[in-house]
């Protein structure tokens, strides 16, 4: 259901509203963390070395040369580990906090994989794209948390962006290798690559979420990538206030209450009153 005037920016309006609200859902996107100087990886920002970073986040890409992909996502890793959650993360984790002490409820949902949320003190965080710090065997499955650095010794000093850097052909024995038990299965990255579904589970758990909330806060992302654009437009169409948080506009601005648009580091701790 689109708003019939343009979406407000009108933080005391805003911040009334917020008060009455028992169940808030929270999706962020790559927005967020760019400003902790993650790199986003599109348009112009989106090369690593001489390679797309969408051409290397596929389990074809994974196929052809894991040492290549490993030392992409040995780069990510290595890059996150240097920086920190921001005030935007900051002031979600500790919003939640209040809320859940006055018997209310905030889910956030994540489409970014450098567990800043969960840093920051955010708790039950929907993580709808995988995590840098979680692998997958690709024999056993098991999914294990790793923060390790480098995750192996292979790796140590490789993963370098430039791109005139030489890409190492590591043997296949050298990468990161589960550990349990009679299996010694090759790892990947948990994170969903281009080309694969999200996981059913965290797909439904995401969907609950924005089912059945009062206030939807939608932070940092373009609202273009599917299945997460679908989500707020989905929540505006039963009625229930969107706020959007971004720098700039997007597709779905207009169906949403409320726009406010600048870094979310500087608007969202605003809104949020912490």
């Amino acid at each position: 259901m689109a708003p019939k005037s343009r979406p407000s920016s009108d933080i005391a309006s805003f911040k009334e509203m917020f008060k009455n609200k028992k169940n808030i859902a929270v999706l962020t996107g790559a927005g967020v963390s760019a400003e902790s100087g993650i790199p986003t990886f599109r348009g112009a920002g989106g090369f690593w070395r001489k390679y797309q970073a969408q051409h290397l986040a596929t389990p074809e890409a994974f196929s052809r040369s894991p040492s290549l992909v490993w030392e992409f996502y040995h780069y990510r890793r290595e890059l996150v580990l240097t920086k920190k959650p921001n005030k935007a993360h900051e002031a979600l984790a500790k919003c939640q906090k209040i809320l859940q002490g006055n018997g209310q409820k905030m889910t956030i949902v994540t489409q970014n994989i450098d567990g800043f949320h969960q840093q920051a003190g955010a708790q039950d965080v929907i993580e709808l794209h995988g995590s840098l710090f979680q692998t997958r065997c690709t024999k056993c499955q098991d999914v294990t948390v790793n923060r390790n650095s480098p995750i192996c010794e292979a790796l140590r000093g490789k993963g370098q962006p430039d791109a005139d850097a030489d890409t190492s052909n590591i043997p296949l024995h050298d990468l990161p290798h589960c550990c349990k038990a009679n299996c010694n299965g090759l790892l990947r990255p948990h994170v969903v690559w281009f080309g694969e579904g999200l996981d059913p589970d965290v797909l439904r758990a995401a969907e609950q979420a924005f089912e059945e909330c009062d206030l939807c806060l939608v932070i940092g992302t373009s609202s273009v990538v599917y299945p997460a654009a679908m989500f707020a437009p989905m929540v505006a169409e039963r009625g229930v206030p969107v706020a959007e948080f971004n720098i700039e506009t997007t597709p779905s601005t207009n169906v949403f209450q409320f726009h406010f648009q600048g870094p979310s580091a500087t608007t969202v701790p605003e809104a949020l009153g912490v």
